[in-house]
């Protein structure tokens, strides 16, 4: 990782790590069904900048992290309009897009799909276009989402190991997988493993006597 890039990571863990001092925008979602540390949620549509990496499940995140931050912090071309001014001037405007969490991975084709959420107040015609050609918007749509929170080490053991509790409950509940499971981290590297929030989410199709 270069200096630059680890000064970006300071800054991420800074924004991720201030609590109450600065507020991180994190996906809207109501509960609807919450046991123990399972919940069934249902996500409001939002927008991801999202990029795909090889490597192994650890490295994948780190590698990711330098195109998405890059993103955020002005490696786009604006889509904002410019009126009509003399003489006639164009440029292409580079635009700072707040810092949200999750960070999101899950595997795609063999590879890691690790994204950013989008502020809300964003849409895909108002995000600017990533000028990283490896670095594509999404827009997700409203859905269902089982979810295990754990604390702990970012380690492919701790996840598969909630992964299978997830399902296990999934299975238990007669509810139906629709979709490949996310693994959501909230908070910087500097963070004790301890009080990290780490989640397993896997999308749902809930009984209709279950749904809200």
């Amino acid at each position: 990782m270069t200096a630059l890039k680890q000064v970006a990571a300071v800054i991420f863990g800074a924004i991720l790590g201030a609590g109450n001092a600065m507020a991180v925008e994190e996906a809207q979602y109501t509960v609807v069904l919450e046991e123990q540390n399972f919940e069934v949620r249902n996500y409001e549509p939002h927008v991801v900048a999202e990029t795909l990496v090889n490597g192994d499940f650890d490295k994948a995140g780190s590698k990711a992290f330098s195109r998405l931050f890059d993103y955020i912090s002005g490696n786009n071309t604006s889509s904002q309009k410019i009126s009509m001014t003399a003489p006639v001037a164009q440029e292409a405007e580079s635009e700072k897009i707040d810092m949200t969490s999750p960070v999101g991975q899950q595997q795609v084709n063999g590879k890691w799909a690790v994204s950013f959420m989008m502020p809300a107040g964003y849409s895909l015609d108002t995000l600017p276009v990533p000028k990283d050609p490896e670095v594509t918007l999404r827009q997700v749509p409203a859905r269902h989402m089982a979810a295990v929170r754990y604390s702990g080490f970012w380690s492919e053991k701790a996840y598969a190991s909630n992964k299978a509790n997830l399902d296990a409950w999934i299975a238990k509940n007669a509810f139906r997988a629709v979709g490949e499971p996310i693994w959501a981290r909230y908070n910087p590297p500097f963070m004790p493993w301890f009080l990290r929030r780490n989640e397993v989410l896997i999308p749902i199709e809930m009984p209709l006597n279950n749904q809200n």
